[in-house]
């Protein structure tokens, strides 16, 4: 984000509430590609998926912050999980075809409520969380339908960072970006 970016003042006001910051993950925290592999021995299939390394950084701030944080996805990945453990994801929802009632556990389990909660998706299936959430994000390359039913579109697209530009709008709203830098260094 670049210093001179003005968010509007209703945005800030939205992004200042936050506390559950919950997100999809194809298309959001990858670039969309799903990457079958299947080995020459006729063994199962396996799935590979590229995340940007300024999310991991984004999600460990929020965590770091005491920003709770959660996947809600629509396939079931040992990859994802994989990455939820690295990154200390709190609440990790794989499968889910409807995420609605995933999107409500969360909440409950985070002991928010729907203005304390950011969602983030690309597509059609996270129009209703979108529709629901405080802050409601899509990322640059999203569906223009959910893009219209959004209070923010990140400058970056799914996969390239789209994450942690919501962590740095948050922390800046809340007036924790300077503190949260420290914390980031390595």
């Amino acid at each position: 984000m670049s210093e001179d970016q003005q968010w509007p003042a209703s945005l800030l006001e939205r992004a200042k509430k936050i506390r559950l910051f919950l997100m999809d993950v194809d298309g959001t925290l990858t670039n969309g590609g799903v990457c079958l592999i299947s080995l020459p021995d006729g063994g199962p299939v396996s799935e590979m998926k590229i995340f940007n390394s300024k999310d991991g950084m984004g999600l460990k701030l929020a965590n770091t912050m005491g920003i709770k944080t959660g996947f809600i996805t629509g396939r079931k990945s040992p990859a994802v999980q994989q990455r939820a453990k690295e990154l200390t994801v709190d609440y990790v929802y794989l499968g889910q075809a409807k995420k609605v009632a995933a999107f409500e556990e969360c909440m409950q389990k985070a002991g928010v409520t729907e203005e304390e909660v950011a969602y983030m998706g690309d597509d059609l299936p996270d129009m209703p969380l979108a529709q629901r959430a405080g802050l409601a994000v899509a990322v640059a390359d999203a569906a223009p339908e959910l893009k219209a039913a959004c209070h923010f579109v990140t400058i970056t697209r799914g996969g390239e960072g789209s994450a942690r530009e919501v962590i740095e709008l948050i922390l800046k709203a809340q007036g924790r970006w300077e503190e949260a830098i420290p914390r980031a260094l390595a």
